[in-house]
């Protein structure tokens, strides 16, 4: 007989298993991986929503790890945490941990801080008996009924903060006056409201402006005029998105979405004052810049704030003027400076002490941008104006120029190195102290000269204490100057001190771009070079380095900037260069207005560019693939000849051309249209930014460029239209004049079209166009590309050259009957 069964004193198994797993899930956040917020669900701490697919993350931010916390959405696949909206801008918790995003009895979705004050509120009407908010998979925070998901009562897409996410509405609501805008951070770590700000007009013209502290406008989109905004010509090459714009009696907006799923993509209104369109690069972890405007930085208004003066030159764009230091140093160090300057030494004038006054003087800043609100005089001459600005303490500067103009209170705007209109030379009032004795010449100079004798001979005995180190140290700088001429093809390896004696500590910059700054400098025999300072490469130690410049350093062609030498010091990085004497092609074509260049020297730069990037695609062991091909990175040498800059920085590519590291930052408006829609990159995105760049030098303006009247151009959608009509010697540059050979202009203006076909394999390689300028190869029509044909069908784009070659008719009516009739130079032949 079987005996009864005694129940067991301990839990089974299974039952410990349950009860630990139970246990486990009490401690853990209910908030995990959930994407909704209900009733009896909230969000503290370190707690977050995840969206459905795991595109977006709602939570606790900090940004740069600061003691202050926001609510906020940002990215869940980028490495970089970016913040995309951020729900309270202007009142941030300290405690995240007692601090609570719930919803409220009302319905409402509500942010508490650590004493259950409330800070925050969706702050609408709710009709419904319950509400769940739900963080979706395109950025969108919805509040929505409970019972009814798909009834919408609030999203946070309606009401952006700086960023604008595809699907995003940026408009006005024509019944509640309500105008959505873009409000830029105060500074990179704070999320607090800017004084920059995107928006539609409000007065009903279909223009969006970007406005300074809610009043200044100083860039518009221009009007939209059926397919793209007029002052917005990139538009057309909208490989990446779907642009659509609603106009009706409700309301009037503009959207976007984005074409391919993958690509991560964004525009900002940064607190630089500029909107950018970013898009996130997977394999160099990090966001690349496609388009911004405005195009120049010191274009933003006020950008360094009051006595901050902008100069396109410095790396730091912003400084402030003699005699002033920053307001805030914290903010001017987190890129913030529109709080601007004051003054070191306050002014004399008004002083009770006698022995004051009159010792206030003024500053001369040549070439600079005159500031906003000035003031007539009527005075007959110079020296008036600035007894006039003297005798009235309120006035900070003067300026003279034909007429008497004065300035009181803060000066806004200011730019230095500035040449446009509305330039000249201003005085700045600044006290005794701040002036030097050269500018203010006093009984004090006598002193100083004898401070100076002094302080000279102590120099001299100082000097005369290391004599002998200085000998040594220049015999051994010899010995590597002349290696530079001996030694052929080896590179020379410099000091960091070394090449800041040759540049007088980097003080004259030659320009910038992608890979860091260039500085003029001459070695001890009077040879000139040009020292790159190496910014923001991803190199992996000294060894790494040097192996990338050996291999740079063997690559030598006539149209190629030849590498003297480098340094490697720690953390410093530099390349030491030929140095090109014209500078670089953009300041020939756009920025020289004393000097045309004539149609056979910009052929011959057209030729030799393509010479030098078929050595580096087909004549280099490896292909050298450059992947930022402008007119910026084409030097010209005393005798205009061409030589590609900037070669071989970028990661070399193997015999496998199907794939190239797309760790290079590239130039909106000549990159190849796969460099956007992320696909492999081949050389033929050289050949891409070549065509762009001829076009370029065939019209000596900027392919983008507005007319003289400001409407939209965008000179490729031109030139392919006017090619295909027959019509093309009214592509050339007006400046020109007759002195332009047809057949050469059309030969390379069907290259050009050729080079930007939307489809690579339709492009010729660098080697076939190099065959078709030297006329060696004949060359057939090209088709209009597909992204141009938008712009070109536009009439007030096809006529958009038409007011500037009225003096051109006779040659461009004798270039439809003889461009026609080019022909093949060679034997060998054929149609590309």
């Amino acid at each position: 007989m079987a005996l009864p069964k005694t129940p067991s004193p301990f839990p089974s198994p299974s039952f410990s298993l349950l009860l630990s797993l139970l246990f486990l899930a009490l401690q853990s956040p209910l908030s995990f991986s959930a994407d909704t917020i209900s009733s009896n669900f909230s969000i503290s701490g370190d707690q977050k929503l995840t969206s459905k697919g795991g595109d977006f993350v709602l939570g606790f931010f900090s940004p740069s790890n600061s003691s202050k916390y926001y609510i906020g959405i940002w990215y869940k696949k980028v490495s970089q945490q970016t913040p995309v909206w951020v729900a309270n801008r202007e009142t941030p918790v300290s405690d995240k941990t007692k601090s609570e995003l719930r919803l409220s009895d009302d319905g409402n979705l509500v942010l508490l801080n650590q004493s259950q004050t409330q800070i925050w509120s969706t702050n609408t009407s709710i009709s419904a008996k319950s509400t769940v908010a739900v963080l979706q998979d395109s950025g969108n925070l919805v509040l929505a009924d409970g019972s009814n998901s798909s009834r919408i009562l609030w999203q946070s897409i309606d009401h952006p903060t700086h960023t604008w996410l595809p699907g995003g509405k940026l408009g006005l609501n024509k019944v509640t006056k309500q105008n959505q805008r873009l409000i830029s951070w105060r500074s990179s770590a704070d999320p607090a409201p800017g004084i920059f700000s995107l928006e539609l007009d409000p007065n009903g013209s279909s223009q969006y402006f970007i406005q300074w502290n809610k009043s200044v406008q100083y860039w518009t989109s221009g009007t939209w005029n059926g397919k793209i905004f007029s002052g917005v010509p990139e538009m057309t090459a909208n490989y990446n998105y779907d642009f659509k714009y609603v106009n009706d009696s409700d309301e009037s907006y503009f959207t976007y979405s984005v074409k391919y799923p993958s690509v991560i993509s964004r525009f900002v209104m940064d607190f630089s004052g500029r909107i950018q369109q970013l898009t996130w690069m997977e394999d160099s972890q990090e966001w690349i810049l496609f388009w911004a405007q405005p195009r120049a930085l010191c274009e933003v208004y006020s950008l360094c704030g009051p006595f901050g003066s902008c100069s396109e030159s410095s790396g730091t764009f912003c400084k402030c003027v003699k005699g002033f230091v920053a307001r805030n140093q914290t903010e001017w160090d987190l890129q913030d400076q529109t709080g601007g300057c004051v003054r070191r030494t306050p002014l004399q004038c008004g002083s009770n002490n006698s022995a004051n006054v009159g010792k206030d003087g003024f500053y001369p800043m040549d070439s600079v941008k005159l500031p906003v609100n000035h003031q007539n005089l009527d005075v007959g001459s110079a020296e008036d104006c600035e007894s006039a600005c003297l005798n009235n303490c309120s006035c900070t500067a003067y300026s003279f120029s034909g007429g008497c103009s004065v300035w009181h209170g803060d000066l806004i705007n200011l730019q230095e190195q500035y040449n446009g209109s509305n330039g000249g030379t201003l005085y700045l009032r600044l006290a005794a102290l701040e002036l030097a004795a050269s500018e203010l010449p006093d009984s004090t100079s006598k002193k100083g000269t004898v401070v100076g004798a002094v302080a000279g001979a102590v120099a001299g005995l100082v000097v005369c204490l290391f004599i002998v180190r200085v000998l040594i140290r220049r015999r051994q700088k010899r010995r590597r100057i002349h290696a530079v001429k001996a030694v052929g093809r080896a590179l020379v390896p410099f000091r960091y001190s070394d090449l800041q004696h040759f540049t007088k500590n980097f003080s004259e910059k030659l320009g910038g771009g992608g890979f860091g700054s260039v500085f003029k400098g001459f070695l001890s025999d009077s040879i000139a070079i040009a020292v790159k300072k190496l910014e923001g490469l991803h190199l992996h130690g000294e060894k790494q380095f040097r192996s990338e410049v050996s291999t740079i350093g063997t690559v030598q062609h006539v149209n190629l900037v030849r590498l003297l030498g480098f340094c490697s010091e720690g953390a410093k990085s530099l390349l030491v260069y030929e140095f090109m004497p014209k500078g670089s092609l953009d300041t020939q074509l756009f920025q020289n207005n004393s000097m045309v260049l004539d149609w056979n020297t910009r052929y011959r730069i057209a030729l030799g560019t393509a010479r030098g990037l078929v050595y580096l695609h087909e004549k280099c062991r490896d292909c050298i693939i450059h992947c930022d091909i402008k007119p910026e990175n084409i030097l010209l040498d005393a005798s205009f000849v061409p030589k590609v800059a900037d070669f071989g920085l970028a990661k070399l590519v193997g015999r496998d051309f199907s794939r190239v590291l797309t760790t290079m930052r590239g130039t909106r408006g000549y990159l190849a249209p796969e460099w956007i829609t992320g696909v492999a990159i081949t050389a033929k995105a050289d050949v891409y930014s070549y065509g762009m760049m001829l076009l370029e030098i065939i019209s000596g303006r900027r392919n983008s460029e507005q007319t003289e009247e400001g409407k939209a151009a965008f000179f490729p959608a031109l030139a392919a239209t006017r090619l295909a009509q027959g019509d093309v010697g009214s592509l050339a540059d007006h400046r020109l004049g007759d002195d332009v050979s047809i057949e050469e202009l059309e030969r390379a203006c069907k290259v050009a079209c050729w080079c930007i076909q939307d489809d690579e394999r339709s492009r010729p390689t660098m080697g076939q166009v190099v065959q078709i300028l030297e006329g060696f190869l004949e060359i057939s029509m090209p088709p209009i590309p597909r992204s141009l044909q938008v712009l070109a069908e536009s009439p007030e784009n096809i006529n958009f050259f038409s007011d500037l070659s009225s003096n051109q008719s006779s040659r461009t009516r004798s270039a439809t009957s003889t461009g026609s009739q080019v022909k093949s130079t060679a034997s060998r032949s054929s149609n590309v």
